[in-house]
């Protein structure tokens, strides 16, 4: 008997697996352990480094997950609570199990890449004949470590850069297109499920009671954020959800993505439905690993393939070219993750933390609406679109409260559903003006926007606007964006008095900005 674990990190889903495809296909293997480790290191002891959205939306990629493999491959996802090497360690010890197979997703973060390096040393340690293979291309088309290891590798910071390794690594096909590789399939049959292994996770559930998605949410269930009656399931998990998704966005949709370009698309998501992203939405299932990037890459080449369409940078091809640009850069460039010690940062002599400044901006009580209705659906649906992050990012450092950097992106890595470590990073140090690939740090977005705003906001009804802060529903539309230059009398009548209930603005928009920029200038000088 021989044994393969799969072990999901970033895949959680069956369509295109390189893990699962590689331990289905092994002729020599004839029992199979589909594995999940909740990582104390990376959502906490009691989850409390994920906001309750994020718990909610792993749950039920796990649950998804978990029904996908019974229902299609006859199988079962086993979940434990703990730190990755004991557990695998303790798997491979078991003398009845026979595992001669390791078979996970490369992760190219530090954590995970310590991770992989720890377990492929005791694994060979204690068990020499077993094989232990971590599979690249998962969450992203590139392969990270063979392309940034290469000698002639030159870090991007441009599309045209990006777009350089790309067609250096990929080459056109005859439509004019990069050739990029296929997704894998879903395995259509899988090896017998491991009973010793099943009952050894059993076992090894005992102090904490989880062993499968039903039981971690029996554990979860006493966690206080998940009984919260504000949280939010606009964005639910799992594969089958992704998919659909990207039937109803991508699959088909030529005019949407052959005319997609990201500056045009509403900010203040679509017109008639202020939950409904104008873009695809599809960003949760990526990071969670719910979504091949190699499948919707294809749908949307599928699609161009139909008619012109919009480039690079703003086309979807675009954005996803921009995704793995980030990847390369968080793998190559030592401290991505601070503004110590990394090439990519300058160092701005930011102001003291302000809790005051920055429990108002994370709860949305700056007193500027578009910050604070974008800051609101984050909280309540762990999602805002790819403008509203530059609007809040850019009000948060350099343009009105001057604060680090670091301070908004730990909110956003605790609240995002897109969560991640590469993308978050790289999006901060460039929206924050700090990266040689940023914009001109003196180019500022403008918190109480007009309908010509680059944040392209809906100004006609601001139907996103009171969604979010009801405390401005009956506000005039002309006011919604400023409400406090509104006239008392305007006020009185739409029942919103403005520093009562709704917050004035905590700083002078126009003299806030001045300071700073003056700030940021000096710094750079120094």
């Amino acid at each position: 008997m021989s044994t393969a674990i799969v072990w999901f990190r970033k895949s959680l889903r069956l369509d295109d697996n390189p893990a699962l495809s590689h331990a289905c296909s092994e002729n020599s293997i004839t029992s199979i352990l589909p594995l999940f480790i909740v990582d104390p290191d990376i959502v906490g002891s009691n989850f409390e480094k994920y906001h309750a959205n994020r718990i909610r939306f792993l749950l039920e990629s796990l649950e998804d997950l978990d029904a996908n493999l019974k229902a299609k491959l006859g199988a079962k996802l086993s979940v434990l609570f703990g730190k990755p090497t004991e557990i695998l360690d303790q798997l491979f010890q078991h003398s009845g199990s026979d595992i001669s197979l390791l078979s996970s997703d490369y992760c190219s973060e530090p954590h995970g890449r310590s991770l992989s390096t720890e377990i492929v040393k005791k694994i060979e340690l204690q068990s020499p004949s077993s094989d232990v293979v971590f599979h690249p291309s998962v969450q992203t088309v590139l392969d990270i470590e063979k392309v940034t290891q290469d000698p002639s590798f030159k870090e991007p910071k441009s599309m045209k850069d990006i777009e350089k390794i790309f067609l250096g690594t990929f080459g056109l096909d005859d439509s004019g297109l990069l050739a990029l590789p296929k997704p894998l399939p879903p395995p259509q049959k899988i090896p017998s499920p491991s009973a010793p292994l099943e009952s050894l996770c059993s076992t090894l559930s005992s102090s904490n009671g989880i062993s499968s998605p039903k039981s971690l949410r029996e554990h979860l269930s006493q966690d206080q954020r998940l009984s919260k009656s504000s949280l939010n399931s606009y964005f639910k998990g799992g594969e089958s959800e992704a998919l659909n998704r990207l039937r109803t966005k991508v699959e088909g949709q030529s005019d949407f993505v052959n005319s997609f370009k990201k500056p045009k698309t509403f900010s203040t998501n679509q017109f008639d439905n202020p939950l409904e992203p104008s873009t695809t939405g599809l960003s949760p299932y990526l990071s969670t690993g719910n979504l091949s990037i190699r499948r919707l890459w294809l749908e949307i080449q599928s699609c161009n393939r139909t008619s012109s369409h919009s480039q690079p940078p703003e086309s979807l091809s675009g954005q996803l070219l921009f995704r793995e640009m980030f990847y390369l850069l968080s793998r190559s460039v030592q401290n991505w993750e601070d503004d110590s010690n990394n090439k990519m940062c300058k160092k701005i002599a930011w102001g003291e933390r302000d809790q005051k400044l920055l429990s108002a901006w994370e709860e949305g009580r700056t007193g500027f609406p578009l910050i604070d209705a974008m800051m609101r659906q984050l909280e309540s649906t762990g999602w805002m679109h790819h403008l509203g992050r530059h609007a809040v990012s850019c009000f948060f450092t350099r343009g009105q409260l001057w604060q680090h950097w670091k301070l908004g992106r730990d909110i956003f890595e605790r609240k995002l559903l897109d969560s991640d470590w590469a993308l978050n990073n790289g999006n901060w140090l460039w929206l924050s003006g700090v990266a040689p690939f940023s914009m001109p740090y003196f180019r500022l977005y403008n918190p109480c926007p007009d309908a010509k705003s680059s944040l392209n906001v809906e100004t006609t009804q601001a139907a996103f606007i009171k969604h979010w802060i009801p405390e401005l529903a009956n506000m005039p539309a002309k006011y919604v964006y400023e409400p406090h230059l509104a006239p008392l009398s305007i006020q009185e009548e739409a029942d919103c008095i403005i520093g009562k209930h709704y917050p004035a603005p905590i700083v002078e928009r126009k003299e806030s900005a001045k300071s700073n920029l003056a700030k940021f200038k000096q710094s750079l000088a120094a």
